[in-house]
């Protein structure tokens, strides 16, 4: 109903005002940089190559295997909520969200779900790799 759309407007209203927008903004692009370390230590390509946005990261898939078996299997297998590319992009990329209300934990379980979907898909993944670039980010 609308009372209950604008009671959780008021919750993220204040949500905002008490992290500070600049903090708001600061974590957002830290959650996105940990994720763009993470993607490029698995040796996986970003799309687009240049001025990436830190509202989500699209990860080029491994060549062979479909972006769509991807996200779908982190839902599936470890409740992991991602999208698949759309329209030319269906297929090719998958894309993981760090904006709204994520955090370090958010990044850390997404690379290390992606790393088990990708094992599991039969693409080399050397566990922790990926976990290991995002919290050398976090850390700092």
């Amino acid at each position: 109903s609308a009372v209950t759309l604008i009671i959780g407007l008021n919750a993220c209203i204040k949500m905002l005002q008490d992290e500070g927008l600049p903090n708001v903004f600061a974590r957002h692009e830290k959650l996105a940089r940990a994720t763009r370390a993470a993607i490029a230590a698995l040796g996986l390509g970003l799309f687009p190559k240049e001025n990436p946005s830190n509202a989500l990261t699209a990860i080029e898939a491994p060549a062979g295997i479909d972006g769509q078996a991807i996200y779908k299997n982190l839902r599936e297998k470890y409740g992991i909520t991602g999208a698949g590319g759309q329209d030319k992009l269906k297929g090719k990329v998958f894309r993981i969200a760090h904006l709204g209300y994520a955090d370090t934990f958010d990044v850390i379980t997404a690379v290390s779900g992606i790393e088990m979907v990708l094992k599991g898909l039969g693409h080399p993944v050397t566990f922790g790799k990926g976990v290991a670039a995002a919290q050398e980010i976090l850390m700092k």
